[in-house]
């Protein structure tokens, strides 16, 4: 699911909201990756992020709060950033969330953004997942593309809002 279009100086913040993300593949994460004004592939801007989450399933376990280094990125641009991890593809198991992105037009800055997204994933833990970073490029940013890591999302909705 990719914007292309209404991301620009209009607005200091865009908010992504997700609701009911669906996975068609088991065991697999939400992505995203920008598109600078001047790209056209969705692979040209470096993203380095932070990664933790909160968990406890249906059998009463407890395994969290948790941060898991393996799914921070660290200045990548060809590849897509982790927000969500473990989705399943059964019925009752699905995300939503929010995911805010900062002054995406400034040519001076980097651009900042933060993810909390929550899911009941693919073993039936209720789990918060937390990501946080940057994206290194200080040309605007203009577009922004979802997707999973493998296989398609098959149902849910993307929202996208300007605010102030």
């Amino acid at each position: 699911v990719s914007f292309t279009t209404g991301i620009d100086a209009t607005y200091n913040e865009y908010q992504f909201h997700f609701v009911n993300m669906h996975s068609a593949s088991d065991n697999v994460n939400l992505t995203f990756q920008v598109n600078a004004t001047d790209g056209a592939d969705f692979n040209d801007s470096p993203i380095t992020s932070t990664f933790f989450y909160n968990a406890h399933n249906e059998a009463g376990a407890d395994s969290g709060p948790g941060y898991e280094a393996g799914f921070d990125s660290a200045q990548i641009s060809a590849s897509y950033t982790i927000l969500g991890t473990y989705f399943g593809n059964q019925n009752d198991e699905s995300g939503s969330g929010v995911m805010r992105l900062y002054a995406p037009a400034s040519t001076t800055y980097v651009k900042h953004w933060t993810s909390e997204i929550h899911l009941v994933t693919r073993d039936e833990y209720s789990r918060v997942n937390y990501t946080a970073g940057y994206i290194n490029d200080a040309t605007a940013i203009d577009e922004i593309s979802f997707k999973m890591s493998s296989g398609n999302i098959d149902a849910g909705t993307i929202h996208m809002y300007g605010v102030g």
